[in-house]
């Protein structure tokens, strides 16, 4: 019998050797990330605990129709992780892939599933995978973001990934709980800095509130407000200065619970810096205008003495 729990499917862009190609980005229904503790991730809300038939239904139901350049396979947690993917599955997957002939195939996984020995069987597929660092310092991922690791983790994973010629995908988060707009800027900037030696992209995340975590608990006390996306054009504009191949994609824009400016240039600037990201034309982050950009700058200065949110 067929189950009846479905991936979460859809089409979109993505960069390919410096083209921009069609990509299927798939949601394994999974049973979710064994970590389960960083402050701003509500994914295991959506958690089921598929059975190895279940998961290989799912992939059968994605792939039907899987007429793209790149797929994108994302669980609630990590892909080499052989309590959420099991090793047959990720086997499956694989001759699947071959089977249709896909250019690349992008995964995610926490550092300490990055193993040799899960990674042999890929040898010869176009890999990336993406690790959410969120933060090259230390005291701010353990502090603000409760990740579970630490910088050397990432870098062993990271050393890993390229010995094997595979690529690694770098997330680094704007603006976790606990910092200023200016601090945030200031650590999403530093971050890129030292991790454009071990990552080769780097996608910038930007903080939305998710039901059930701390960041919503703050947020609902007004404690917290997500990054301005000011915050993410200036990040964006300092890290093309330093030659990175830089993304970012602001879910929920514009939204209260998204990163958001005024509510009038929201969804302007949001384009602007999906376009960026495509292209990594400086240009497309240029000339942007809006009225809210004083108030944004008198929220860097503020916050560093208020510690609170003013707009």
């Amino acid at each position: 019998m067929a189950s009846s729990i479905k991936p979460i499917i859809w089409k979109e862009k993505e960069r390919l050797d410096g083209r921009i190609v069609d990509c299927l980005t798939v949601i394994l229904r999974t049973k979710g990330c064994g970590w389960d503790k960083c402050y701003m991730c509500g994914y295991t809300n959506d958690a089921y605990p598929a059975t190895k038939d279940e998961l290989i239904q799912q992939i059968d139901m994605a792939l039907e129709k899987a007429d793209v350049g790149v797929i994108k396979i994302f669980t609630s947690g990590s892909f080499f992780d052989d309590a959420e993917v099991p090793p047959e599955v990720r086997i499956y997957l694989l001759d699947r892939i071959r089977e249709i002939g896909i250019e690349k195939l992008i995964v995610e996984s926490r550092p300490e599933f990055v193993k040799k020995e899960k990674l042999e069987d890929f040898r010869g597929v176009n890999l990336e995978v993406g690790i959410g660092l969120e933060s090259a310092d230390d005291e701010v991922r353990e502090l603000c973001i409760n990740k579970g690791f630490r910088f050397e983790d990432f870098a062993t994973a990271a050393e890993t990934l390229r010995e094997m010629n595979f690529r690694v995908k770098c997330y680094l988060l704007l603006k976790p709980p606990f910092l200023s707009e200016r601090e945030a800027i200031n650590d999403a900037v530093n971050s890129v800095k030292v991790v454009k030696d071990y990552a080769d992209v780097v996608s910038l995340n930007l903080t939305n509130v998710q039901k059930g975590t701390l960041v919503e608990r703050l947020w609902k006390a007004k404690l917290y407000r997500p990054p301005w996306l000011w915050s993410a054009v200036e990040v964006l504009r300092k890290s093309h200065e330093l030659n990175v191949e830089i993304l970012s994609d602001p879910v929920a824009a514009g939204k209260l619970r998204g990163p958001h400016n005024c509510g009038k240039c929201d969804s302007m600037v949001a384009k602007a810096i999906r376009d960026f990201s495509l292209t990594q034309d400086i240009e497309k982050l240029e000339n942007l205008e809006c009225e809210c950009i004083p108030k944004w700058k008198k929220a860097l200065e503020l916050e560093d003495y208020s510690r609170i949110p003013l707009f």
